[in-house]
């Protein structure tokens, strides 16, 4: 800001050539004695360093040389008062800036700092400037603090000390320079004003946590740049990032008055990165408990590795994702992995594989196919030293040796890196997995994972999968969810909306349009309320297919208040290991 610039507000005194009745040997107030009625002041017009310029004989023991005109004094705003003074002949005086502040009944103001430290004249012709800053705020550099009632000043300079002395004056400059306090007045600090370089290759951690000390409450300005942190940094007060910051993967920047992922991905210039780095953030510091994704949509580009993001394998604290959206966009990285291997099974061992040839390229989470596999079967863990898969559920009369094939579908949300995860929430989110990609993996073990008021769009394989027992009290609340498969016959449709392994889902006021399977449950203690599933197609008398399949024995579950749309139920023991009664 600069007031002689946005208000047109004329700060500059005129020069001495334009005449000496505006520059007073007193305080500069109406009635005092001007120069152009002295005799020992008068205007050089041709001095070597000056050019025009005021010469003076110093007969007072304090010379005063004050602008009779009222310099305002505005809120916020810092003025300069600048002069260049020489010795001439005789005795050598000091200088120093100096004013007389006045109020708005045009008295003086006392108990105010009105003239700066004086600086001694040592060798005629020297050019001595001296300059003072007024202000209005009491900041460092600020040498008069003319804050309220202060309203304007006649500024000038004094010589001080013995009289005799012949001196010449350059014109005295009144000049805005709040701009060199802009930070202060506009309520922020900048990182460079405490050593931030923002060349990408300086470590400014330390710089960053100096501005977070020295802000106090003000917003916290990270400039042009890119600015390396090589540890963890808290901003305690509002940060605005124009430049971008970079830190390794176990490193985090925690902002907790403004942890939304707008400022995230404004601070790390990605969207995915601000997002990954949120995340980490949500789950390593306590002070909040859901990151706000602000509404926006992210533009994901391949799967989002959530314990990698976290930077943590176990967390059983509640934590929410909210408001916005992942949007898949298409690409090699949402490509099915398809592995084939041989194995073993022995019905004693009824959740394990032996003896699993190329079980080092086989992926945890796959889908695991072949004889006696029953629906949404996946491989939970792997030991690949002792080739053994561990499987989500039993096999079905499977032959003791066969090839099996594994398909890793790709999830926008993998969890599956976590060994346990527990009161983990998404909420008013929407998933678009445009065909392209599937919506949820979650972690192999954990409980109470919850999904609300959410969509679930267009996934290519599956919308929600478990792949072990972290579906444990699953809750799906008031979502969305949409196949990309539409158009399909509902016989040839192979999207599944979600399964579940373990006990006491909560499927409730939920919505399912047209998937092959609109959920597999397993485990006991379910409730299915108020849903409505849909999977019948275009196709003339065509055949229906189940929409909910139990596979455990003794479901004990509770199916009420549903609309059963073009489909039905469907009962099975194809997770029995042991299918034949013995009795």
């Amino acid at each position: 800001m600069n007031k002689a610039i946005t208000d047109g507000l004329l700060l500059m005194p005129p020069k001495f050539s334009e005449g000496l009745a505006v520059w007073s040997s007193e305080d500069g107030t109406p009635g005092s004695i001007t120069y152009d009625l002295i005799g020992t002041a008068a205007v050089v017009s041709a001095d070597a360093d000056f050019g025009s310029c005021l010469e003076l004989q110093k007969t007072d023991s304090v010379q005063k040389i004050r602008y009779t005109g009222e310099t305002p004094i505005l809120p916020g705003c810092y003025l300069r008062v600048r002069a260049k003074v020489k010795a001439i002949s005789g005795a050598l005086p000091s200088i120093r800036v100096a004013g007389w502040p006045g109020d708005t009944g045009n008295a003086l103001v006392v108990g105010v700092i009105t003239n700066s430290a004086s600086v001694p004249l040592t060798t005629y012709g020297e050019v001595v400037e001296i300059s003072a800053i007024i202000g209005t705020g009491p900041r460092t550099g600020v040498d008069f603090h003319w804050g309220t009632p202060v309203a304007y000043g006649h500024v000038g300079i004094d010589l001080t000390g013995p009289t005799g002395g012949i001196v010449r004056v350059d014109d005295i400059e009144v000049e805005d320079v709040t701009s060199v306090f802009h930070r202060v007045m506009m309520d922020w600090v900048d990182v460079r004003d405490y050593g931030a370089v923002g060349d990408g290759v300086t470590d400014d951690t330390a710089a960053f946590i100096a501005a977070n000390s020295g802000s106090n409450g003000r917003r916290i300005l990270v400039p042009e740049g890119t600015y390396l942190l090589n540890d963890n940094v808290t901003f305690e007060y509002p940060a605005r990032f124009v430049g971008t910051v970079t830190q390794p993967n176990d490193k985090r920047l925690i902002l907790r008055r403004n942890f939304d992922l707008p400022t995230y991905a404004s601070a790390y210039g990605d969207e995915v990165e601000g997002f990954r780095k949120g995340i980490q953030a949500l789950v390593n510091f306590a002070d909040h408990e859901s990151f706000d994704l602000g509404g926006r949509r992210i533009e994901v580009t391949e799967p989002i590795d959530m314990a990698d993001a976290a930077g943590t394998d176990t967390y059983e604290i509640r934590r929410v994702i909210r408001n916005g959206q992942l949007n898949v966009v298409t690409g090699a990285a949402w490509d099915t992995e398809t592995f084939t291997g041989s194995a073993n099974y022995d019905a004693g061992q009824p959740t394990t594989l032996t003896s699993v040839a190329n079980i080092a390229n086989i992926p945890v989470g796959s889908l695991v196919e072949g004889a006696g596999v029953g629906r949404e079967v996946y491989v939970t863990a792997k030991n690949v030293g002792a080739q053994t898969i561990t499987l989500s559920q039993p096999l079905h009369a499977a032959p003791t040796s066969q090839t099996y094939t594994f398909s890793r579908f790709k999830y926008v949300l993998d969890f599956s890196g976590f060994t346990k995860l527990s009161k983990f929430t998404l909420t008013d989110i929407e998933i678009h997995c445009e065909g392209e990609a599937s919506g949820v993996l979650l972690a192999p073990a954990g409980e109470t994972f919850h999904i609300k008021d959410c969509f679930v769009t267009k996934p290519k394989h599956r919308g929600i999968t478990s792949h072990g027992v972290g579906c444990q009290d699953l809750q799906i609340d008031r979502c969305n969810f949409v196949s990309d498969e539409q158009a399909v016959a509902a016989t040839s449709r192979i999207s599944l909306a979600f399964n579940v392994n373990a006990n006491d889902a909560k499927i409730r006021d939920n919505r399912f349009q047209r998937f092959g399977t609109t959920m597999v449950l397993h485990g006991n203690g379910h409730l299915i309320v108020g849903n409505h599933w849909f999977q019948g197609d275009n196709v003339v008398d065509g055949p229906r297919v189940a929409g909910l399949v139990f596979t455990y024995p003794n479901v004990k579950s509770v199916i009420t208040g549903n609309y059963i749309d073009n489909s039905f139920i469907e009962w099975t023991n194809e997770h029995d290991a042991a299918p034949d009664f013995s009795s």
